[in-house]
């Protein structure tokens, strides 16, 4: 029986925003909170209301020229979760096929679902370092997909797709006359300002991402999307049934940061590439866990090699007062996701709680 609408939920989140809370806690997956006063403002900068629009001009254009685009081209969104529901939104129709990549961000295809998708799975294999393999792509796409769903950097491995193979994957998805919708929210954290978005590697992409994992700025609910402009135009008046206007003091901190993201960055950046060697050291040191190497990003994902995922979250919750996040979220419950972006005491303690944890299930 086909799940009713109304019934719809996301497991994940629920577990994330009701039993994700620990001490030492090694699941969240972006930078903790950007001190809020580090931001050169003051209360006097802002307002609270302006007269409404489909966008405010000072954001669009902040967020257009990060982006490399034309402000129509940009979507302002209540960070990356509404950003992927409005493009889902304007791109699906009841019954449409669509692919997305297996494991992914559950949430991602509880959208699709919520929007009567018909949802076909394509496989990014630990063998192959979680990468897409294209020729397995070209079997699985039909002439009736209309959107191919995937994240960039991978959600919940880290692992970074090359604009090549990006490339080949719109061009599979144009000669069908579907879309790629990839969510880029941990591409941020590569800090490089030669990154390109893959909006620019062909007119099928549409792009969803946010100040959030990457720069600790989650509470400004500053996300976007970057569509060719007629497709922006559509989610800005499909947004008029959801959200209708943001609040003006979110949109007027989220120009101050981006006015700043240059220092912002370099807070993150710091923190991240000293965090990054404890966790390889971690991980490299275990002979009953499993990763792939990552350079870059905010999270790792693990395969516990013996034992079960869930007796060891169990453990590191009723003894260590530690959290990971379970496998099982991401359609692969012998792995589990690792944060790397929490103050580096408390991850270091994490860690060795974690390796206490295992050492038990030994």
């Amino acid at each position: 029986m086909t799940k009713k609408r109304g019934e719809s939920r996301s497991p994940y989140l629920e577990w994330a925003k009701l039993k994700s809370q620990a001490t030492f806690n090694l699941a969240t997956s972006g930078l903790d909170g950007y001190p809020l006063a580090k931001l050169p403002v003051k209360i006097e900068d802002l307002e609270i209301s302006v007269a409404g629009s489909y966008g405010y001009p000072p954001l669009q254009e902040r967020l257009a020229r990060r982006s490399r685009v034309e402000p129509e081209c940009v979507v302002a969104a209540n960070g990356t979760s509404m950003a992927n529901h409005l493009a889902m939104a304007a791109l699906i129709e009841p019954g449409d096929e669509v692919l997305i990549e297996q494991p992914t961000y559950e949430p991602l295809v509880t959208a699709a679902e919520y929007f009567g998708a018909r949802i076909r799975r394509f496989p990014r294999r630990i063998e192959n370092g979680f990468q897409i393999d294209l020729q397995e792509l070209k079997r699985t796409i039909t002439p009736a997909t209309r959107l191919v769903i995937l994240s960039n950097l991978h959600n919940p491995t880290g692992a970074r797709i090359s604009d090549v193979d990006l490339r080949q994957i719109g061009e599979l998805a144009d000669v069908r006359g579907a879309h790629v919708l990839v969510d880029e929210v941990y591409l941020e954290a590569l800090f490089d300002p030669q990154a390109r978005s893959a909006f620019h590697l062909g007119p099928n992409f549409v792009i969803t991402s946010s100040l959030t994992k990457a720069f600790g700025l989650s509470g400004l609910r500053c996300g976007w999307i970057l569509a060719p402009a007629h497709v922006a135009e559509r989610m800005w008046k499909l947004n008029d049934l959801f959200g209708v206007i943001p609040a003006h003091v979110a949109e007027l901190l989220s120009v101050i940061a981006l006015d700043h993201l240059a220092e912002i960055s370099e807070y993150a950046r710091k923190r991240l590439e000293t965090n990054r060697p404890l966790v390889q050291r971690f991980l490299g040191s275990r002979k009953d866990l499993s990763a792939i190497p990552f350079a870059a990003g905010t999270v790792t994902f693990p395969k516990l090699l013996s034992g079960r995922v869930d007796d060891l979250c169990r453990i590191l919750r009723e003894k260590y007062d530690t959290k990971v996040v379970p496998g099982s979220f991401f359609e692969m419950p012998d792995h589990f996701r690792m944060g790397i972006g929490g103050k580096t005491e408390m991850l270091a303690e994490g860690l060795r709680r974690l390796g206490l944890a295992l050492d038990e299930m030994a």
